[in-house]
């Protein structure tokens, strides 16, 4: 996208304006830098389900990881980054927020935001995902001026969203996919998440939310294609 106002760097919240019915599914793979004592404990960042689901029902998709997730699971980050079914965009490296508050998460220092961009997609690469596109999405999805200004140098698009999923912590997986059926307008970007532990019923909610989408005349598309219009 072109800069935004003032120069400061572009945020995309919903597709052009269209009349044909297309939506974009993304998934956040979130893992903070300091949890790695918790995956090695046993706790799954990873939803390996939710990408066996997305192929089977052959849904393209943009995933936002983090640096630290990536290397928590190369494997894993290396088979969606060649899977031309998917797309990987960077959430920063760590997982700390870009500007306070925001959801408790720690803070990172202004001067520090270009290397969190730099070094996510630097782990991202290294794993040998080769669908590596020039997005960003703030932890939290919390931003300011500040911090759309220290990203330019890095050509990125902010991408937000216009449709929260809910499944953030959620038990209930008919209400996940009730949120985003009731959200979806067509050119909508609906947030979703790609961690066990932090969101569990996702796959169960997509697999309500794609047959009905499409039943309504939907297509999924990839943030890329969105843009492209």
């Amino acid at each position: 996208m072109a800069p935004g106002p003032a120069g400061l760097t572009p945020v995309l919240e919903r597709g052009p304006s269209r009349t044909d019915k297309v939506v974009a599914l993304t998934f956040d793979a979130d893992m903070t830098a300091d949890e790695g004592p918790r995956a090695a404990s046993g706790e799954h960042f990873d939803n390996p389900e939710l990408i066996a689901l997305l192929r089977r029902l052959k849904v393209p998709a943009t995933v936002f990881m983090t640096g630290r997730w990536a290397e928590e699971y190369p494997a894993q980050a290396r088979s969606i980054g060649t899977d031309p079914l998917f797309e990987i965009a960077n959430h920063s490296y760590s997982h700390y927020a870009f500007t306070s508050p925001c959801y408790g998460l720690p803070t990172v220092d202004k001067g520090a935001m270009r290397n969190e961009v730099e070094r996510a997609f630097g782990a991202i690469r290294k794993t040998g995902a080769r669908h590596v596109v020039p997005y960003f999405r703030f932890p939290g999805g919390c931003y300011d001026d500040a911090s759309l200004r220290a990203l330019v140098p890095e050509k990125v698009t902010a991408v937000q969203w216009d449709v929260v999923s809910g499944d953030a912590f959620a038990t209930d997986a008919d209400a996940v996919a009730q949120q985003v059926l009731d959200g979806v307008k067509p050119g909508s970007l609906v947030v979703m998440h790609c961690t066990r532990s932090a969101a569990p019923v996702t796959d169960e909610a997509v697999g309500q939310v794609v047959p009905e989408l499409r039943k309504r005349g939907y297509r999924f598309v990839k943030v890329s294609d969105l843009m492209a219009g």
